[in-house]
């Protein structure tokens, strides 16, 4: 017997270890059952992590180089001074500067210390209150790691303060000092990274808050884990996991053999909304993308979507979506199996509203609910989708505060309520944002690990939204819809932005 947690567990994603973010506490656990339980000591993964950090840092930074070492008391600090070590055996020049002196290292730091000791090596160590200001050709921020829980104190902020007033590159262990690892908050002052050597695993608070302005490039230095301890609180969406679960193109005999995709959208004035998802939905590949429109506004439509098919209700004088027109779409989708996007420029005029209300409370196919359908569906004093439909919803923070009632707050609380949110009422929420991020119906989520600012403008999210259901029609799977649409949408960015200068325009992506 077919159950629905097999059918979600069917639907989900298999994503590669890489590609898991991970808070503190996360972390933590990781580290404490890889020495506790599995045999390999703190010392072992510190020396490994070390190794490939300053392996790392060789390929930036030429031999020769004088490199400047910032060490707290705790491991954060052992790292550093295991790359200290190794890139003093390779010719660099190192200086060790302590922000709390060496009286009360960890054990695998004063280890490493001891060991530093020992090198036959132009190594200068001094503290902080003996720290003269001069020009390094890189610094290695290595004072606080993830456990920081409160503002940063001197003298730590004002070896923070230092290190971003300087030119040089900026390598920080794990995580930049001063950034919260869960949120991505600033803990009162953070440092300004060039390049983050997360250990281990990647740290959720990178891609949450100010942590994308902060981290600078990351790059993740594999430790010796097992896959079994491994948890996450989200999935950075990389195109490899995506690629690898999206099913290969089958050959297509007729153009509905795959489903259709119908996008219910458009007012008066607002038909720019529906030109712009079919028009999207049409470039990822679909054989059929049929418009649903209000008979008034079809002269709009045909002169702009040539390839798209028609279908109208109402008659000549309707401008806008009414609740009379519900059984005519019914009727309209039930003519060929397919998918449902409704909402780009939908209007909010309250017949308009009680025809989407109406719609999304009867059809029991799969819909993805977008911008004036959000609005439609918070007017409502509770909502639940038929128990048949599979739904996604695309928010951006202020529709997820109208469909809660409530504020969202930062970018960890908005990943939280996504996950919540779409585990509760059994649907995909990709909420869109700074990053976007991708609540699933088993409680998991993934999240953009690139700027996703540029598409902030209006349009965009009709190019989404329109993208998100093409690609549902064509994976079956509601997740990867959502992913492989951000990810068209950042690959296309790229490819504009590669050949030209200015101002990204909707257009542009699809």
């Amino acid at each position: 017997m077919t159950t629905l947690k097999s059918m979600i567990s069917k639907m989900m994603p298999k994503i590669p270890p890489p590609y898991y973010l991970s808070n503190a506490e996360q972390s933590r656990f990781m580290d404490e059952k890889t020495i506790s339980e599995f045999g390999i000591d703190g010392f072992t993964l510190m020396e490994i992590a070390g190794t490939r950090a300053a392996d790392f840092i060789q390929s930036e930074i030429p031999t020769g180089s004088h490199g400047l070492f910032f060490c707290g008391k705790g491991n954060n600090g052992g790292d550093a001074l295991v790359i200290a070590r190794l890139l003093s055996q390779q010719d660099y020049k190192i200086t060790v500067c302590f922000l709390s002196g060496t009286d009360d290292l960890s054990q695998d730091a004063d280890k490493n210390f001891k060991l530093l000791q020992k090198l036959d090596a132009n190594i200068e160590v001094l503290n902080w209150n003996d720290f003269t200001p001069k020009e390094y050709d890189f610094v290695v921020d290595g004072m606080l790691g993830t456990g920081l829980n409160s503002d940063v104190r001197v003298p730590y902020s004002e070896a923070i303060e230092w290190i971003n007033g300087q030119e040089s590159p900026v390598f920080s262990l794990d995580i930049p000092t001063g950034l919260n690892a869960d949120s991505g908050q600033i803990m009162g002052t953070s440092v300004q990274a060039d390049f983050t050597l997360s250990f281990g695993v990647l740290k959720t608070g990178f891609y949450l808050n100010n942590g994308f302005d902060t981290t600078g490039e990351v790059i993740l230095c594999e430790l010796s884990f097992p896959n079994k301890y491994k948890k996450s609180t989200a999935c950075l969406i990389d195109e490899s996991w995506v690629q690898a679960n999206t099913p290969s193109p089958k050959k297509r005999k007729h153009k509905y053999d795959e489903g259709v995709l119908y996008i219910v959208a458009g007012s008066e004035g607002l038909t720019g909304a529906g030109i712009l998802a079919a028009r999207s939905a049409w470039s990822a590949g679909l054989g059929a993308v049929i418009l649903i429109t209000p008979k008034g506004l079809l002269d709009i439509y045909e002169k702009q979507l040539e390839q798209i098919i028609k279908k109208t209700v109402g008659d000549r004088n309707d401008l806008y979506f009414k609740e009379s027109h519900e059984e005519e779409v019914t009727q309209i989708l039930q003519e060929k199996p397919g998918k449902l996007l409704i909402g780009p420029g939908l209007g909010r005029k309250q017949e308009t509203i009680r025809f989407t209300q109406k719609l999304l409370n009867s059809f029991d196919g799969d819909i993805v609910v977008d911008a004036d359908a959000l609005f439609a569906l918070s007017e409502l004093e509770s909502w639940d989708k038929p128990a048949k439909a599979q739904w996604i919803l695309t928010p951006h923070p202020g529709e997820l505060k109208s469909l809660l009632n409530k504020d969202v707050g930062d970018d960890l609380f908005r990943l939280e309520t996504a996950k919540t949110l779409a585990s509760q009422k059994k649907i995909t929420v990709l909420s869109k944002g700074m990053p976007s991020i991708v609540g699933t119906q088993s409680g998991d989520a993934y999240l953009t690990g690139y700027d996703t600012r540029i598409f902030s403008r209006a349009g965009f999210g009709d190019v989404l939204a329109g993208k998100a259901a093409a690609y549902w029609v064509s994976s079956n799977s509601p997740e990867l819809g959502c992913c492989l649409a951000l990810l068209d949408g950042y690959q296309k960015s790229q490819q504009y932005f590669a050949s030209n200068s200015g101002s990204l325009e909707p257009n542009d992506i699809i």
